[in-house]
């Protein structure tokens, strides 16, 4: 059974057998289930293209984001740094200051 079209002769057949009731609302539920599975499978191929897309878009953000957001730390550590060679410059300039002249 690889097509719908095999599908429904055969749930045909089985309901004019008159088999038990139970059997033939399982195979009917059971063909039901294969045919909703086939019409998500052409659902999810046919939106594919769309969906990698998306995909795709959100990747690309989410990398800008990551650079963006590494370009501002290593930004942040260079403000640091020189800050820290800004006090260290003042710092050692007082301490110079503060030294007794040798006369």
């Amino acid at each position: 059974m690889e097509t719908v079209q095999e599908l429904i002769p055969l749930a045909k057949e089985m309901m004019a057998q008159k088999r038990k009731g139970k059997m033939v609302k399982l195979y009917v539920l059971g063909s039901v289930l294969a045919l909703f599975g086939v019409v998500l499978g052409l659902m999810e191929t046919g939106c594919s293209p769309f969906t990698a897309a998306s995909r795709l878009r959100d990747q690309e953000a989410a990398v800008a984001e990551l650079q963006a957001t590494l370009e501002r730390q290593a930004l942040q550590k260079q403000a640091l740094q020189e800050k820290g060679k800004q006090q260290d410059t003042v710092l050692g300039g007082r301490a110079l200051s503060n030294r007794p002249h040798a006369s």
